[in-house]
């Protein structure tokens, strides 16, 4: 589809969304609701079909698919390098961009389809190669870091002689010269072959004057010839016509490669350099020179997953989708009946919405993407609950059908929107500060929620205003299973306190007793492995023929599959499987997933997590004050933080770490934490509103109690997802999934037992009334 007509479809979409919020006709309302859900329906398959590659017989791409796979998908490496500044300007934005096309002339050669090499703030750069196996994975990792610094300098003519006075302190080194080891055969181990060599520290030539690089054979072997551009080959032949007859030392990265003598004054902007090279050393030392680096860089993380366990989590992302979404639509239809069936139809749309969306937006696919869209699953149908539970108070009042449904669509729309916005904040800020693959889980937690939006409020209501009008809906049943009993939930806010501050102080207690221990790899650094076999390899087994009781060994499992992962110092993971191959040589020893994170780059992601955390907070806290009220508002946050700890402690107690796609679980957490806190405040809003008499404590509890059903069924959608993810998702995502159920079931806590009591307790502490407040801030305006 052409640019110019998805301009033009996307600028009358416009159109027809502002005319049918403008418009009070019901029949043009459902008119305009029914032409935009056809068109972006038919748009959004059109951008997202085929969805994934379609071969033929040999398995050749006959037609790329439209949806991207992460690496954790497809498998593939990442690493994250930083360029190391040599002066106190430190890394400009030329050296960067210099620095992002080196990398990617030198990835070329790997002959991968669309690598991923991008800048990461002011001094990083990430690269995103498909499909290395992990003996490509170490050679990527050297060919990267290669400076290629390529120089020549003259040696002294004294040679071995005045090198050996020099070593013997019978002369001294003049200070224009330096000693450089150097090996006339570069493979011997023989010492005869090791010398040293008297070179003058400033170059006579440097590589910047390299224009081509090449290897060649000969009947010496492998090497790599020169071509120098016009300046370079000038200066070339100045210095050989002065010291025709002597050595002239090549040096990459300050190690001499090879020291030839100069034959002829002339060479014409030629040179090779000859070392005892195999193919494969000429050939990447050839684009290291043709595309030197200017500063030196260091990976500081790699992440690499092979094709086997992309497949799998694929799979296991799939079949928990599937599942998650089977167990959502079943338990809809049987509680709701047939509103279900156009609960499941909205929920449907937002899928189709939600793809077409990554389609057209190129966004890629990840492992935490595919949580993201299963608890999307979940939380699209927490919209039509609302609506619901509405249309049944409303239906209670004695309304006819139409009535009942405008009035429970109007009603629900506040609490809809605010619950929406405010989990909308967590997850922009996540895509914010998130790096890699947890990026993946924000984009389609923020694309689900703006699609959850407009299904639950524009095509479902737009299905009800065609069913009703045209007489197909007469009269509607749903089950009640809410509890019929008025609670004092606010009666028990002390007994409630004691017990939120021992969870609390256990919380921190129980973290602060595992200190470090809480973190995995992504925030204190190391090497993650994870290894397969073609017959088991116990833990015990493993840890016998590691020997090494620093390396944490641990088993997983998979579906049906177990494997073993090995969490190490940095730079480790090489022996571990070295090791294993050699105690095991007949088990089939494959490694499936390599993690290594620098120190260094560990404590940047603490921090960023930290503070995109309270970011949320921040954002969350600004909202609220908002649409409410500053006591509303603090309430909000202290039932969020409460949450945060309690999960995180839970997190501690049962031996798990915290790593950067828990980080994406706990800003979910606090989004969702504040989403049910939204629907009891919403109530407490409408109560104020409409002069609801008695005390404010009888207001609340009154609120609360109206809302409890809504509670526990919005609860329990998003329970039946995410335990789909948890049981079915594999092990890459049971610890994400954990946290969200956890947090889950402590957030339906907190909206009842901590958010309402706080803003009691705020509004006298600073003595005054929240009614008189809710209606000063004038917050009780209609949505």
């Amino acid at each position: 589809m052409s640019p110019v007509f998805t301009f033009l479809f996307g600028l009358a979409i416009l159109v027809l969304f502002g005319w049918y919020f403008a418009t009070e006709l019901s029949s043009r309302k459902r008119w305009l609701g029914l032409v935009l859900t056809v068109l972006l329906t038919a748009f959004c398959i059109e951008q997202l079909w085929p969805p994934m590659d379609v071969k033929n017989a040999e398995g050749q791409v006959v037609v790329p698919g439209k949806i991207r796979l992460g690496l954790d998908l497809q498998g593939g490496t990442s690493f994250l390098i930083r360029l190391i500044p040599q002066t106190e300007s430190g890394i400009t934005k030329d050296l960067l961009d210099q620095a992002v096309e080196v990398i990617r002339k030198r990835v070329d050669q790997y002959g991968v389809s669309e690598p991923v090499i991008s800048p990461q703030g002011k001094d990083r750069i990430l690269v995103q190669i498909a499909g290395l196996d992990a003996k490509q994975t170490e050679e990527a990792k050297g060919q990267l870091q290669k400076v290629a610094k390529l120089e020549f300098a003259m040696v002294d003519p004294g040679g071995d002689a005045r090198v050996a006075r020099i070593q013997a302190g019978e002369e001294v080194m003049p200070p224009a010269y330096i000693l450089k080891p150097y090996k006339l055969k570069k493979d011997s181990k023989d010492p005869k072959d090791a010398t040293q060599i008297l070179i003058t520290r400033r170059p006579a030539l440097t590589g910047e004057h390299v224009s081509r690089a090449f290897p060649f054979f000969d009947q010496q072997g492998y090497g790599v010839s020169l071509e120098l551009d016009a300046e370079g080959a000038k200066i070339f032949d100045e210095v050989a016509a002065q010291h025709k007859g002597h050595q002239m030392a090549i040096l990459l990265d300050g190690e001499v490669l090879s020291a030839p003598v100069l034959q002829s004054d002339h060479y014409f902007g030629r040179a090779q350099i000859t070392g005892h090279f195999s193919d494969k050393e000429a050939r990447e030392l050839a684009s290291a020179l043709e595309n030197p680096l200017r500063v030196p860089v260091q990976i500081e993380e790699t992440r690499s997953v092979s094709p086997t366990l992309g497949a799998d989590s694929v799979r296991s992302g799939v079949v928990a989708g599937l599942l998650g979404l089977l167990f959502v639509m079943t338990f809809v239809l049987i509680y709701y009946r047939f509103v279900g069936v156009v609960a499941i139809f909205g929920l449907l749309i937002n899928i189709v919405i939600l793809f077409g969306a990554m389609a057209m937006f190129h966004f890629t696919l990840t492992l935490p993407g595919i949580a993201g869209i299963i608890l999307t699953i979940g939380m699209a149908v927490d919209a039509n609950v609302l609506i619901y539970e509405r249309l049944r108070e409303e239906m209670a009042a004695g309304k006819s059908l139409a009535a009942a449904i405008n009035g429970a669509y109007d009603k629900a729309f506040s609490a809809i929107f605010d619950a929406n916005v405010s989990t909308l904040i967590t997850a922009v800020i996540l895509f914010w500060q998130a790096t890699g693959s947890v990026k993946g889980f924000a984009v389609t937690l923020t694309l689900g929620i703006i699609a959850s939006m407009f299904s639950a409020l524009l095509i479902t209501r737009t299905v009800f205003r065609w069913l009703v009008d045209k007489n197909l809906l007469k009269s509607i049943y749903m089950m009640d299973l809410a509890p019929k009993r008025q609670f004092d939930f606010l009666g028990k806010r002390w007994a409630a306190a004691v017990f939120s501050l021992v969870l609390i102080g256990g919380s921190i207690g129980v973290f602060a007793l595992r200190g470090e221990n809480n973190f995995g790899i992504d925030f204190r650094g190391g090497d993650l492995l994870t290894v397969d076999s073609s017959q088991p390899v116990t833990v015990a087994e493993a840890r016998k023929a590691i020997n090494n009781p620093e390396v944490v060994i641990q088993a997983e499992h998979s579906g049906l599959k177990e494997f073993l992962t090995f969490r190490s110092a940095q730079g480790t993971s090489g022996s571990v499987v070295s090791k294993l191959k050699e105690s095991f040589p007949d088990r089939g020893i494959t490694v499936i997933g390599q993690d290594t994170v620098g120190a260094q780059i560990g404590m940047e992601f603490a921090k960023r997590a930290v503070f995109a955390l309270g970011l949320g907070i921040l954002g969350i806290l600004l909202y609220v004050t908002l649409r409410f009220e500053f006591s509303f508002a603090l309430g909000a946050v202290v039932a969020l933080l409460h949450d945060v700890i309690i999960t995180i402690g839970v997190f501690a107690l049962t031996g798990r770490e915290l790593s950067l796609v828990m980080v994406g679980a706990v800003l979910t957490i606090a989004g969702y934490s504040i989403n049910d806190t939204i629907v009891v405040y919403d109530r407490i809003r409408e109560g104020l509103k409409q002069g609801a008499g008695g005390s404010i404590q009888t207001l609340m509890n009154n609120s609360i109690n109206e809302t409890l059903g809504r509670t526990i069924l919005t609860g329990g959608t998003v329970l039946l997802s995410v335990g789909a993810l948890f049981f079915f998702g594999g092990a890459v995502l049971r610890d994400f999934s954990f946290a969200i159920l956890i947090g889950l079931a402590i957030g339906t806590y907190s909206s009842v037992f901590v958010a309402a009591p706080i803003v009691l307790w705020s509004s006298k502490l600073r003595g005054k009334s929240v009614r008189r407040e809710v209606l000063e801030s004038g917050s009780l305006k209609r949505s």
